[in-house]
């Protein structure tokens, strides 16, 4: 690995380090949402560099019950590996009513196993902030995230109302039934992501990696998930 390669990933990290800090000084109830993808394991691995070792807040795992089986041998593995606070919500009423991939549209079953579950568990701990893994290369409408971002009580972003965030001046404030989202991986890359992974040794599920010339490229529920052609061979193997 290129020196411009670690002195880049150094600055990202550095970046992302005092960001975790602004936030866990700014909110006093915050959490982490872990989709244990790629993008979630790093946001672990700095949390404990920016806490001497130790993640100071609640994990969440949004489980749709759809996870495969290799996703929630990882959950336990990590769970007990970290020491993490994982607190694990599902929406059961949902279930209940026969919400699932069986007998609905993908963006219903969504919607009610993972937008809804989340509302569900914000009403019940009250967090006021939540540290996600979004990324502006992700979507052209991420140019206009913050690093702290407001989200209002139904989710949704005002991408027309951002604040400017000079000097490290975060908005840390938000109205009732609201909360912010903070963003430490903002200014990351997908490469960029990949090759700390490397760097760092971070252990994430093997499902990333090269199988038969296949891979999984993102994570999500079993029956809309499938890998893609491995074209490019890359990554073959990984840490476990």
């Amino acid at each position: 690995m290129t020196s411009t390669t670690r002195t880049h990933l150094d600055q990202l990290e550095n970046q992302s380090i005092f960001i975790f800090r602004e936030a866990y000084h700014a909110f006093k109830n915050i959490a982490m949402p872990w989709s244990m993808g790629k993008d979630s394991n790093v946001l672990i691995w700095l949390a404990r560099k920016s806490f001497f070792g130790k993640v100071p807040f609640p994990l969440l795992h949004i489980d749709t019950t759809y996870e495969f089986p290799e996703m929630l041998k990882f959950r336990e593995w990590a769970t007990k590996h970290y020491n993490l606070n994982l607190i694990v919500k599902i929406n059961t009423e949902a279930r209940e009513r026969g919400i699932g991939y069986e007998t609905h549209d993908p963006v219903t079953v969504t919607h009610e196993l993972k937008t809804v579950a989340l509302q569900q568990v914000l009403a019940e701990y009250k967090w006021d902030a939540l540290i996600t893994g979004i990324r502006r290369d992700e979507d052209p409408t991420r140019a206009k995230e913050r690093y702290f971002s407001a989200r209002n009580a139904q989710f949704e972003w005002d991408y027309k109302d951002q604040p400017p965030e000079f000097w490290g001046q975060f908005a840390t404030s938000s109205a009732k039934g609201e909360h912010v989202r903070v963003q430490p991986l903002l200014d990351w890359t997908e490469v960029d992501v990949w090759r700390y992974i490397q760097r760092e040794n971070i252990p994430i599920p093997q499902m990333y990696f090269s199988r038969n010339g296949k891979r999984f490229r993102s994570l999500g529920c079993s029956p809309i998930t499938h890998p893609k052609d491995n074209r490019a061979g890359w990554p073959r193997a990984g840490p476990s």
